[in-house]
């Protein structure tokens, strides 16, 4: 095919060539760099959308592309549409694609979540933000992947998420081996220019969190964890690795690391609160419902319904996790909670915060069947305080609230017409009250749970800090 002028259905020759595994040969012959055959997705939509032209055909398109087209040299195509486009040399290609390693730590829900879109992801991160996300390390609980030097390829990546999808261990892959800790996987995977990636839910993480903010490397995390232990990790976490030399916090390093995922999955809670604080909005008062779960419940006892059927059947149906005390206890409302004061530049601890669960300390102790056999004896309580709202025009809401240098975590009773009280099912709503904001909240209400939602906020939180400056 080189050198002869071609006139084809891109399209077709593209699908008929993925479905064959011969995507990378025609690459080859065609003269295009390799990374264009990562799979069908990259060259469909640079070439069948148009997008690398309309992007500019000055800037991927070698000089006199277009008589190219009508003599000899790269190849020439016709989509489905019609459109005319001329091969791009691999070195024009090549200048504008750049790798960004990434170390993966967390391969359960949003892990997964978060590879799938990566390999979904290709062709727009290429064409649109000239991004080639190199994975370098994978790594679970006890095991890890690691190609630090030609990255790992898509078809192990792809092998590695049907094996954890399976109840596998990355150690028992055959390219796999034990992991030792996060600071060692950092130390052997690194390079300049890593983002690592932390989508676990412990603070084992954190020795290699810090050590690579030392590196120099950038964060990325969706774990709560580490950002809701001592202050000073906070500090060294937000602050590109700097430990404070007093009790003020170090100054603020929003180029090195992002944690979006932390606090209402993919809503824009923390890129709120940042621009917030950037612009000297002041901010008096953070109300908010955090939890998926615990909207439905308060939801169903606005409608009537009894507090233990309502558990009962949030767990039937998997919105709570295997104890709903998980859940019900309302410590996950807490750390998110925490993260929004510390982003305020409150000195506070987890002990801190003020939290109200929904059941008694009395039935923390017992087995999950247990448990949920004895929530009739809560029913009548909850009943009494949805009716004592209801007559004052107010409805019950578990909410944590951010004012006055204090957080707290519990029910609630808000006005029916507020922000707060409109809210029906699993999404999550935060009220910003500022200067600016006053007296009508900024409010941001969506979806806030979901592995697929919260991947997408950490897949954007790596893209960003590929071009944040260090």
């Amino acid at each position: 095919m080189q050198g002869v002028n071609t006139d084809v259905d891109m399209e077709n020759v593209l699908h008929a060539a993925h479905e064959v595994n011969l995507l990378p040969s025609v690459c080859s012959v065609i003269g295009w760099p390799s990374f264009f055959a990562i799979d069908a997705q990259f060259t469909r939509y640079a070439i069948m959308t148009g997008q690398v032209k309309r992007r500019g055909a000055e800037r991927l398109w070698p000089p006199g592309a277009q008589r190219l087209a009508s003599g000899s040299g790269s190849p020439f195509f016709r989509n489905a549409a019609g459109s005319h486009f001329v091969a791009p040399a691999a070195t024009d290609v090549m200048e504008l694609m750049r790798e960004l390693p990434i170390i993966l730590f967390g391969v359960g829900g949003v892990g997964q979540a978060l590879l799938r879109q990566i390999l979904d992801c290709r062709g727009l991160h290429a064409i649109q933000y000239g991004l080639h996300l190199q994975l370098l390390a994978v790594c679970d609980s006890n095991g890890a992947i690691v190609e630090p030097s030609e990255g790992i390829a898509d078809e192990m990546l792809r092998e590695a998420l049907t094996l954890k999808e399976g109840g596998g261990r990355l150690a028992d892959h055959p390219d796999g081996g034990p992991q030792g800790d996060s600071y060692s996987i950092v130390d052997i995977a690194g390079r300049a220019g890593a983002v690592v990636v932390d989508c676990t839910a412990s603070d084992a993480t954190v020795p290699g969190l810090l050590y690579a903010l030392e590196r120099r490397y950038r964060v990325a995390l969706a774990n709560k964890k580490p950002l809701t232990i001592e202050q000073e990790v906070y500090d060294r976490l937000t602050s590109a690795g700097v430990t404070p030399r007093s009790n003020a916090a170090a100054p603020r390093h929003l180029g090195a690391s992002r944690w979006e995922a932390t606090v209402g999955a993919g809503l824009p809670v923390i890129a709120t609160l940042n621009r917030l604080v950037a612009g000297g909005d002041a901010v008096q008062r953070i109300a908010g419902t955090f939890s998926g779960t615990l909207g439905y419940v308060m939801s169903g006892l606005q409608a009537g319904r009894p507090f233990s059927e309502i558990v009962r059947e949030a767990h039937a149906l998997g919105y709570t996790e295997p104890d709903p005390r998980d859940d019900l206890g309302g410590v996950d409302v807490a750390r998110k909670a925490l993260i929004l004061a510390r982003g305020l530049d409150w000195r506070l601890d987890l002990a801190d915060v003020e939290v109200e669960g929904l059941y008694p300390v009395g039935m923390d102790k017992l087995p999950v069947r247990d448990f949920l056999d004895q929530l009739p004896a809560l029913d009548a309580q909850y009943a009494e305080r949805v009716q004592a709202a209801a007559a004052q025009q107010q409805t019950l809401r578990y909410a944590a609230t951010i004012e006055d240098g204090r957080c707290r975590v519990g029910p609630v009773t808000v006005g029916l017409d507020s922000p707060l009280g409109r809210l029906v099912g699993t999404d999550n709503l935060v009220e910003f009250h500022t200067r600016w904001y006053n007296p009508t909240p900024l409010v941001i209400q969506g979806r806030g749970a979901g592995v697929d939602a919260t991947a997408a906020a950490v897949l954007s939180d790596i893209i960003e800090l590929a071009f944040a400056a260090s």
